[in-house]
């Protein structure tokens, strides 16, 4: 028989979730949000605390002995102003959830009304409610503060406009992407434009930049492994008459495989500096590390399987099939603890072509019942798996 949640709560988690799209906060700003996690969670009666300003984590009581299993979901919005023309827009100007995180908490919420239901758990619970994933670094400062300190198994997910509510996408192996940054600086000599022969034209040594930076992918990498690299801005130049003294280039590089990242950074450098030299330009190049790329283990992505399997029909479990280039710090508890980071179908017919990060982006909130649900039961069955481990019974 499948998991099932009553309309009571799925009424709840709509009315939350609008609650909190219209509230949106950005990343390290998200006080009314955390005040909003926090009195659902009192209410429960589920003991928690800050870790950070603006991260919480709270805890369900399992046996003694056993690791915890922890749940994850991002609360912070995008500096995106809201196109939607929702009901429940967003009334803070140039602040959006538009990539779901709102949906994300309302779920994770529900998954922990559904577990107190529970006579009594395998393992214990841990709920994380972090703070700036649209920054990349609220994880790292969750980890920081002691999210992870007895977690066994960690599981979380993110709405995919991509597949039909009432999906959930388990799939083995990479599921995100690296999200490094690359900054290059180019000094050359700027001059009168009709006498290019006296300057070394910074806009030139950057167009040729731009251009031999792409072959590495179409030259370099192995095309069984997705990446790509793309030049987001090129500064340089005043007017029109003028050769440029300078230039700058910024980018970003995604890649899935930690053998292409480490090959693309090295790539990146020797092209810079052999195009700056070629040219009499000087060059500075940086590159920021990002998140790192996310992959599920094939055993999580089994006992995530399991869990879907509880809520959903066979059918309606999937995996991806194509190369997912976004980032998700999630990816730095999977570098810490074994988990399992899944997608929660929420396509709404008419707005499939309305991404994550658009100022029109919105979800299917029949999402929300079958994500809560999912949440809960992974929650049993991971927790089961590591009682099993340590050789404990529910009475230890």
């Amino acid at each position: 028989m499948k998991a099932r949640i009553n309309r009571t709560l799925l009424d709840h988690m709509v009315s939350l979730r609008r609650d909190l799209h219209q509230h949106p906060e950005l990343s390290w700003q998200e006080e009314r949000t955390t005040e909003k996690i926090r009195s659902n969670l009192n209410r429960l009666g589920i003991a928690n605390r800050r870790l950070l300003d603006t991260g919480i984590v709270a805890d369900l009581p399992g046996p003694q002995g056993v690791p915890c299993v922890a749940l994850r979901a991002d609360i912070d919005a995008l500096p995106i102003t809201e196109e939607t023309g929702l009901p429940f827009s967003s009334q803070h100007p140039g602040i959006m959830h538009a990539c779901g995180h709102d949906g994300h908490t309302s779920m994770l919420l529900g998954a922990a009304e559904l577990l107190m239901q529970e006579k009594q758990l395998p393992a214990p619970v841990r709920l994380i409610f972090q703070p700036a994933e649209e920054k990349g670094s609220g994880a790292k400062a969750m980890i920081q503060a002691g999210a992870l300190e007895d977690v066994g198994m960690i599981f979380g997910g993110h709405l995919d406009r991509r597949f039909p509510a009432g999906t959930l996408v388990v799939t083995e192996g990479p599921v995100n992407a690296a999200t490094d940054r690359f900054y290059i600086e180019i000094r050359g000599q700027g001059g009168h434009a009709g006498h290019p022969h006296e300057a070394v034209d910074a806009v030139v040594v950057g167009s040729l930049m731009v251009m031999a930076i792409q072959t590495i992918v179409s030259r370099e990498v192995n095309p069984a492994h997705p990446a790509v690299v793309s030049v987001g801005r090129f500064e340089g130049g005043t007017v029109a008459n003028a050769i440029a003294g300078q230039a700058t280039l910024e980018g970003t590089i995604r890649t899935q495989d930690s053998k292409v990242r480490k090959h693309f950074k090295n790539s990146i450098r020797r092209i810079a500096e052999s195009v700056g030299s070629l040219h009499g330009a000087q060059v500075n190049l940086r590159i920021l590390s990002g998140t790192p790329p996310l992959s599920n283990a094939p055993e999580m992505a089994e006992l995530a399987r399991q869990a879907a399997r509880q809520v959903v029909r066979e059918s309606s479990i999937q995996k991806l099939t194509l190369a997912n280039m976004g980032g998700e710090d999630f990816s730095y508890y999977l570098e810490q603890v074994p988990g399992c980071y899944i997608r929660y179908g929420s396509r709404i017919a008419g707005r499939e072509n309305y991404p994550a990060h658009s100022s029109k982006f919105d979800f299917d909130e029949k999402a929300l019942g079958p994500g809560a649900t999912w949440l809960s039961r992974v929650a049993l069955t991971a927790g089961q798996a590591l009682a099993d481990q340590c050789g404990c019974s529910n009475k230890c």
